[in-house]
């Protein structure tokens, strides 16, 4: 069996177990940001969001929250809904059941949502098996890659290229995000706008 088949049938079994689009026939599009709450990012997207009269999904961490309790109640206070990303960013890989499963639940206590991404993407078996009996695992279609080490235009010719109806996009409201994510957010908003797409809340 070839790689391309093996990694097609992994998708296909985890795709039982993680959210990975919607499938929908309507032009929706599910905007999410991950690892914040962080000042001078979460509320410049915040602005951009309500420029366009657009609402997103923020995966917010624990930490980030009691770091900036303000901007954690900005998220909510315009519309937005909040997913629970962990309390400390832990790789699910590298870390126990009992030692991720206790960081999810101690950043549910500021987040209280049933909806949770792992960070990095990464989680074992035994944690997605654990989890998904409180929380549905929100993973993504298409990654914007805004912080890596890339162009703006890149950065943007990417998410454009990408989008299909149903998309779970990831932007980042982080510092090192920063740069790539808030120039590329106002011109994709603006694009699928002009193309008559919702964007839809998880």
């Amino acid at each position: 069996m070839n790689n391309n088949i093996t990694f097609k049938l992994i998708k296909l079994f985890l795709s039982n177990f993680l959210i990975l689009d919607k499938k929908t026939s309507e032009k929706s599009i599910y905007l999410t940001f991950d690892d914040g709450p962080t000042e001078g990012v979460t509320n410049n997207v915040i602005k951009i969001l309500n420029d366009f009269n657009v609402n997103a999904t923020f995966f917010c961490t624990g930490e980030n929250i009691k770091n900036n309790p303000e901007l954690f109640q900005m998220i909510k206070e315009n519309g937005n809904v909040v997913g629970n990303h962990s309390y400390s960013h832990l790789n699910g890989w590298k870390h126990s059941l009992n030692d991720y499963v206790n960081d999810v639940e101690k950043a549910n206590e500021y987040i209280q949502n049933n909806i949770f991404r792992p960070p990095f993407g990464k989680i074992s078996l035994r944690q997605l098996f654990f989890l998904k009996k409180k929380y549905s695992i929100i993973m993504w279609s298409v990654m914007s890659d805004d912080f890596k080490n890339i162009s703006k235009e890149k950065c943007l010719k990417n998410v454009l290229k990408k989008t299909k109806p149903g998309c779970i996009l990831v932007f980042h409201d982080s510092k090192k995000a920063a740069d790539n994510c808030l120039y590329v957010l106002p011109k994709f908003i603006e694009h699928f706008l002009k193309k008559e797409f919702t964007f839809e809340l998880l």
